[in-house]
């Protein structure tokens, strides 16, 4: 843009010395330069500072990477690529046969622990009785006991019961008390299994359930879907190949449709102009001789250039201090001609700031000049 306007005062100084006959001597021509060295030095401060351009901008997208969440063969691929498509549309399908068997296998077992429930509780009544039982036993065994013991006290060396009977008893009494014990026990344990209770259901029965959700859900993802509207490029997923659920290598990408942006890399020397609201005009490379306007959306608040993470690693100095440029996000009026381009197209932009603004007109006609020469040059020109 620079070569422009210095090309435009040369163009201009040309007519003026052949329209008026101004003859080239040593004080003409000197004075031809030193003019357009000041008129020019001085409009390209004023409007590199308080209307920045930059050669360097492009639309952004953002992609979502498809990844699956199971494990599988790709059976089927549904989805045409670059074309749009609605959220919720089959995309692919893994072979599901696996995670129906899976889901068969958690059913079964489920049907199967919600019918122990019953017989928990059939168990448990029963190990009451069985309680109720021992109790009675050793209640018996212990009066006989004590029976025994007080007439052996009474009669002394004259008493009808012997040493060896009233041992008996007292082994008798001990081994019932030793049943009851056992007997309560196993009731302790059938009651807490069957009473063994979330929310009023079996902790069993709630475990095999959520391992069912877990299959079901397993199975539902056997067939993925597209996330939202949007369209799929690039298609190089088919039948037979191997969806393996890494982040790091997702099988396709997903271009979800959504307001495009534009985003431009200025100096920094005109971070103190630029603030959001400002006008802005972008021109598009593949849009020769037409301008966009727009206001400035956004400055980012940060350069990657300074990023410092932990690494373990020392970071370089050609790596901390490489010169950046600040990344400004612009929100064009007008996206319908853009819709009909390639997402990520490349293009120039300038920002009009409140400061001198009446330099700004300058800077408009060489925007404009810039985008007339893209109907000759090509990118990079």
């Amino acid at each position: 843009m620079d070569l422009l306007l210095i090309l435009t005062y040369t163009a201009f100084c040309i007519a003026i010395f052949k329209i008026f006959k101004i003859p080239l001597n040593k004080w003409s021509v000197p004075t031809a330069i030193l003019g357009g060295l000041v008129l020019i030095g001085s409009l390209l401060l004023l409007m590199n500072y308080n209307h920045p351009y930059s050669k360097f901008g492009r639309e952004i997208f953002v992609t979502i990477p498809i990844n699956p969440a199971v494990k599988g063969l790709v059976s089927d691929v549904e989805v045409i690529p670059n074309t749009k498509v609605k959220k919720g549309d089959v995309l692919f399908k893994i072979e599901p046969r696996p995670f129906e068997a899976i889901v068969k296998q958690k059913q079964a077992a489920l049907a199967e622990a919600e019918l122990q429930v019953p017989q928990l509780e059939a168990s448990w009544l029963a190990a009451k009785s069985n309680v109720e039982r021992a109790t009675a036993d050793r209640d018996r065994t212990k009066a006989a006991f004590d029976r025994y013991d007080k007439g052996r006290k009474r009669g002394g060396k004259n008493s009808p019961f012997t040493a060896l009977e009233l041992d008996n008893k007292r082994q008798l009494y001990f081994a019932s008390e030793a049943q009851l014990q056992s007997a309560a026990a196993e009731e302790l344990r059938l009651k807490l299994a069957y009473e063994s209770n979330i929310d009023g259901v079996n902790t069993k029965v709630l475990r095999l359930q959520g391992e069912l959700d877990k299959a079901l859900y397993d199975l539902e993802q056997t067939v993925v879907r597209a996330p939202s509207d949007g369209t799929v490029t690039q298609l190089a997923v088919r039948p037979g190949m191997m969806a393996v659920p890494i982040p790091l290598r997702p099988l396709l990408s997903f271009i979800p449709d959504e307001e495009r942006y534009f985003v431009g890399a200025f100096w920094q020397n005109s971070l103190l102009r630029l603030k959001a609201g400002d006008e802005a005009e972008v021109l598009v490379n593949a849009v020769p001789g037409r301008i966009f306007s727009g206001k400035v959306a956004q400055v980012l608040p940060a350069m990657a250039e300074g990023e410092f993470q932990s690494t373990g690693s020392l970071q370089t100095s050609s790596r901390m201090f490489v010169t950046g440029r600040a990344i400004v996000l612009i929100e064009l009026d007008d996206h319908e001609i853009l819709q009909g381009l390639p997402a990520g197209v490349s293009g120039q932009a300038a920002i009009y700031t409140e400061h001198f603004s009446h330099v700004a007109v300058m800077r408009k006609v060489l925007l404009r000049m810039q985008s007339w020469l893209n109907y000759v040059f090509g990118e990079g020109h």
